[in-house]
């Protein structure tokens, strides 16, 4: 366990809350890590335990215990990954098609969890309290690419707040069924929800109803039973670019909830079998949560994405 000592000798701002003044002196701490301590009685004042609303004043000695992060109950596991970059705050990687991102019913283990906390080790502290990956963003299990991924409390913080606020760019490639033009630049800003009827669907709704969800689609290049397009997020909304591809006239290629029969005529027309969403999470850009420095990574198509593009078009 770290123990640290901050004693008052100066009279604090007027009406500062205790967990504002203790992270405004230790910025390595988070203000939510900073009232996990005060809850859980890590942090005191003058050996008494208070809340985090607490007015410190002058001659006020303030005790920090923080203790060791707790291990995951997820099980490291051994599984290659191709990673884009890595330094002691975050982990970029470029995430294959077929894998889950998080544990859940039905995918225990073999996930992009299990396989981070075996590769980053002891590298991670405590996010939470728990020694984890912090995952800010998730690609569905068929989607492939670009993934960033917290390992310490104040980089997953600054990666949320990014996220929140929108600053992050996230640029994907798709194939689409559909009769786009080459060069086209299709914005779709209709809100998504819940599907009415069929509840583990996402569905387009009706103004006012759903949440705020916005996608401009760029086409790269048009083939009779296809399109090669971009897609820029400027939401996170589940299922949004699937739900908006086939908003716009476009669903995914491959995509078996919201473009079944698109692919099921596509399938047919040019004797290819597609057997996952042609769904490419293709570069991503953030300021890193510690320097502050622009990144801005790109990731390589799967061999299947690949393979469909040259079948379409040969020459390019």
């Amino acid at each position: 366990m770290e123990h640290r000592v901050i004693s008052i000798e100066d009279w604090p701002q007027p009406g500062v809350r205790l967990d504002s003044f203790v992270r405004e002196r230790l910025p390595d701490l988070t203000r939510g890590a900073v009232q996990r301590l005060i809850e859980e009685g890590f942090l005191t004042v003058n050996q008494r335990k208070v809340k985090a609303s607490y007015h410190p004043r002058q001659g006020d000695v303030i005790h920090i215990t923080i203790p060791e992060a707790e291990p995951s109950a997820v099980q490291p596991q051994e599984i290659p990954l191709e990673i884009l970059f890595e330094d002691r705050d975050i982990i970029v990687i470029n995430k294959p098609a077929g894998m889950v991102v998080h544990p859940a019913a039905g995918h225990s283990d073999q996930t992009l969890v299990n396989a981070l906390l075996h590769h980053c080790g002891d590298d991670l502290s405590g996010i939470g309290g728990v020694a984890r990956p912090g995952i800010v963003h998730r690609l569905d299990m068929d989607t492939s690419g670009c993934l960033v991924v917290a390992k310490n409390d104040a980089a997953h913080q600054s990666l949320v707040t990014q996220f929140s606020g929108r600053t992050v760019s996230k640029v994907y490639r798709l194939l689409a069924a559909g009769g786009l033009s080459a060069g086209e630049k299709v914005e779709v800003d209709q809100p998504i929800g819940r599907h009415p009827v069929h509840r583990k669907q996402m569905a387009v709704l009706p103004p006012g109803q759903g949440r705020e969800a916005r996608t401009t689609f760029i086409v790269e290049k048009t083939h009779v039973h296809a399109c090669l397009l971009r897609a820029v997020l400027h939401t996170g909304r589940t299922h949004q670019i699937r739900v908006h591809a086939r908003f716009a006239g476009c669903p995914l290629i491959g995509d078996d909830v919201y473009g079944r029969k698109a692919t099921q005529r596509f399938q047919a027309a040019v004797g290819f079998r597609v057997a996952r969403q042609m769904l490419h999470a293709w570069r991503i850009g953030f300021h890193h949560p510690v320097s502050r420095k622009p990144m801005r990574f790109e990731a390589p198509e799967p061999e299947d994405f690949r393979e469909l593009v040259a079948l379409l078009w040969p020459s390019s």
